[in-house]
């Protein structure tokens, strides 16, 4: 390697290759700059993945500290890389991480952006110019053992640790927004539906506390996944076999991963399964995509209820946030809930992204784990906003069409299930089949036969009976 300054502009940088010509002042380098040149795929940096840039830096603290215990870096060497590391893990250092997610390599140029990155930074600690290597090398120094194997999975693995624990706060407070408007919407009852028709009668409340139900199971599944991520593969350098990493590596690089994440991390049992194997990645994308689809599925009915307001459903009314069309007046859509659907269509995207990437890999490496990390941390990020979104502008401000629900239920013949006890299957599907035809109520029917007498009538169509909040828990 050369260094050339000549009036502080440019710097020489030498590889296998032949050299490249760098602005001097770059933190970055030889192996970041072919990357720029070979992956202008989406124009989206890794720098941008705050997570995974925060986890890499953690494993080079890590690998940092386990190399200086062992007297493989000495101690200004130790001390500047460990600084670097820490501005890397602060967002300090984000705008310098420059490779596109996608990539070939199995992220080979996302480690090397990395090791450049703090190689040079340590350097300027120390008050040395950029890419003077011979004092702080990123492959020699930086990535002292380890490889783009061991590093790169163990930090995907902890910054999807990391956006889970955003999640789920997020599915929390949706679900105790959901709670609260069961609370409000108890003593409402409403007609249930099957395949868009006519069920049984239930309340509003009901309806909504299955909903808050359905996205704490969600975060419930999320949480008792997380320990999986943490189990590391760090310290398996290459392949699995551990080769260049001195002994006792292994074990103090991932107590010092722990120490600096705060993370209770364990090394993987075989370290040639986990470095080949992403079978923790699929299972987290199917985890992501279930949360995914059921906030879809409610969004989705929370737009059928809403909709009208004269020709739908009309049973809740969503908060309003914007006008809903150029060319007619009044209209407002359901947006919120829409937005939320696009949400879950991306991330079941990329979970069949991953699916195919977790497919793909051959071997000992799977070669695919930037698209695995991008599809990943974006779906749990849009997931996280999505959920925000929708708790604060659509469901804290939903309120209820109890005139419409009313009427509706009132004359409704779904209530003519709670008479079957009473008289029997046939003989009631006989009077709705009659009601229907003759435009005359159930309750009509009922008494004009003498099937039943008034208070018999009330007893059986009783709200609480129909909609089992009075029923006993079996």
């Amino acid at each position: 390697m050369s260094a050339d300054t000549t009036e502080g502009r440019t710097r020489t940088e030498t590889d296998s290759l032949g050299e490249v010509t760098l602005p001097a002042d770059a933190l970055w380098g030889i192996n970041t700059a072919r990357a720029m040149a070979n992956f202008p795929v989406t124009g989206r940096p890794c720098g941008d993945l705050r997570d995974l840039v925060w986890a890499y830096g953690a494993v080079k603290l890590a690998a940092c500290r386990a190399n200086a215990a062992q007297g493989l870096l000495d101690p200004a060497q130790g001390r500047a890389i460990a600084e670097a590391c820490r501005e890397l893990m602060r967002g300090d250092l984000d705008q310098e991480i420059l490779v596109d997610r996608v990539q070939g390599g199995a992220g080979t140029s996302t480690n090397m952006n990395v090791n450049e990155v703090l190689a040079n930074r340590a350097l300027r600690l120390l008050g040395i110019a950029p890419g003077t290597h011979a004092v702080i090398d990123p492959l020699d120094h930086v990535n002292r053992s380890q490889s783009t194997n061991d590093t790169y999975p163990t930090a995907v693995r902890l910054a999807l640790h990391r956006g889970v624990e955003r999640l789920l706060p997020a599915l929390g407070r949706l679900a105790a927004e959901f709670d609260a408007r069961s609370a409000d919407f108890r003593d409402i009852v409403k007609i249930g539906r099957t395949q868009l028709q006519d069920a049984v009668p239930m309340t509003l409340g009901q309806e909504f506390a299955a909903f808050a139900e359905t996205v704490r199971e969600d975060a419930a599944r999320l949480e008792e996944f997380l320990p999986h991520l943490r189990e590391v593969n760090l310290g398996a350098t290459a392949i699995g076999t551990g080769i260049t990493a001195p002994a006792g590596y292994r074990r103090s690089v991932v107590a010092e991963l722990s120490e600096v994440t705060g993370y209770p991390l364990t090394p993987a049992n075989d370290l040639i399964e986990a470095t080949s194997d992403t079978g923790v990645f699929v299972l987290a994308s199917g985890l992501l995509k279930r949360c995914a689809v059921k906030l879809s599925k409610i969004s989705s009915d929370l737009r059928l209820l809403a909709s009208g307001p004269q020709a739908g459903l009309r049973e809740i009314v969503l908060p309003a946030v914007q006008a809903g069309s150029s060319i007619m007046p009044g209209k407002v859509n359901p947006v919120i809930p829409e937005t939320v659907n696009q949400v879950a269509f991306l991330v079941v995207g990329a979970d069949a992204t991953v699916t195919m990437a977790a497919e793909a890999g051959q071997l000992q490496l799977n070669a695919f784990g930037p698209v695995i990390a991008s599809s990943l941390l974006d779906s749990v990020a849009l997931l996280t906003s999505a959920a925000d979104l929708l708790t604060e502008r659509c469901v804290s401000g939903i309120h209820a069409d109890g005139a419409s629900i009313t009427a509706r239920t009132r004359d409704s013949l779904a209530v003519a299930t709670g008479l079957v006890p009473l008289l029997g299957y046939a003989s009631t599907a006989a009077l709705v089949k009659e009601a229907l035809n003759g435009h005359r109520t159930l309750a009509e029917l009922v008494l004009e036969r003498g099937l039943l007498d008034e208070g018999q009538l009330d007893a059986a169509l009783a709200p609480e009976k129909l909609t089992g909040e009075g029923a006993a828990v079996r």
